[in-house]
């Protein structure tokens, strides 16, 4: 090791060029970077956007909840993330209501289904008011960066 380090000085000197060193990703790190709220994000967005895929122009994608024995029914509008661990779930009921579901990302449980589109009149647009072929990660709009 030590002859290895020599010749990259001895190298360097010679040439007045430092060798390039290439560490490999450390292993933890990968892991933990693939479990940030951005990647379940990321994940999350390519799955709704596959199954809202399937729906004709007469449906959106929606979200079933079901928690403490109640049961919550909305249309999905948007998604946002807050790193490393919160997912952000924006929409609206039948009603109009509001609706915004803040979850830790090791309890997100989402049921998608077909509910019909609240303006069949107006354009169908994609979750989360991007076009599907913009597959960048975006933080929450209503969390500061």
């Amino acid at each position: 090791m030590s002859e290895l380090i020599s010749d990259m000085l001895y190298s360097s000197i010679v040439t007045g060029k430092v060798p390039e060193i290439r560490i490999p990703p450390n292993p933890l790190i990968v892991a933990a970077n693939a479990n940030q709220a951005s990647e379940f994000y990321k994940r999350i967005m390519e799955m709704i956007t596959d199954f809202d895929a399937t729906l004709d122009e007469a449906h959106d994608v929606g979200v079933r909840l079901v928690t403490f024995g109640q049961t919550v029914v909305f249309h999905l509008d948007d998604i946002g993330y807050y790193d490393p661990s919160l997912i952000s779930f924006y929409g609206t009921t039948d009603e109009g209501g509001p609706v915004q579901l803040i979850q830790h990302v090791s309890q997100i449980s989402l049921l998608l289904m077909k509910l019909p589109r609240k303006n069949p009149l107006e354009p169908k647009r994609p979750i989360g008011f991007e076009s599907t072929a913009k597959s960048t990660a975006k933080s929450s709009p209503n969390i500061p960066e």
